[in-house]
């Protein structure tokens, strides 16, 4: 044999199967991954003092509710585009929702609970809900906290957008 045809034998022997089966692998891991954006259905996301959750968004019927800096409460409808959840999709990828603890509260003080904001983020798919309920008194992982902070801004922010084009 020459060195040439040990090269195209080792190549479809070795090299070819294992690029094949590694194509196979990923493509099945992508297809059924648990929280694709072609199965996902809505948003939630509420926050308020407490257990009092009075600020709400549900990304399904467009229901927006909040209380204003004078304490009254503001109802309007507003739709986020598929751009926008598609965003705070890959936000959450990014910043590996998928795999934050379901209830994130802090320590109580004197077996009572401290008065804190409270945020519940949900996103629901075709097949699995993803719901995280996070109290900004969570004194566990600071890498976990940050990165709820992070998120809930990022929510905050594209809702604040799309607030400002709506009532243009």
């Amino acid at each position: 044999m020459t060195d040439r045809t040990k090269k195209i034998f080792f190549a479809c022997t070795i090299i070819v199967p294992i690029l094949l089966y590694c194509g196979y692998y990923y493509g099945m891991m992508i297809k059924n991954a648990p929280y694709r954006f072609s199965d996902f259905q809505y948003l939630r996301f509420e926050y308020g003092m407490g257990d009092s959750l009075v600020n709400k968004y549900n990304s399904k019927t467009g229901e927006y509710q909040y209380r204003t800096k004078s304490g009254n409460i503001k109802n309007f409808n507003m739709k986020l585009s598929k751009d926008d959840l598609l965003y705070l999709h890959r936000k959450a990828a990014d910043l590996g929702f998928w795999n934050f603890p379901n209830v994130e509260e802090g320590d109580t003080e004197n077996g009572k609970k401290r008065i804190t904001p409270h945020f519940l983020i949900e996103f629901v798919y075709a097949k699995k809900t993803k719901k995280v309920l996070f109290d900004e008194a969570y004194n566990g992982d600071p890498k976990l906290k940050d990165a709820n902070v992070r998120f809930i801004k990022e929510i905050q922010k594209v809702l604040d957008d799309r607030e400002q084009k709506t009532v243009k």
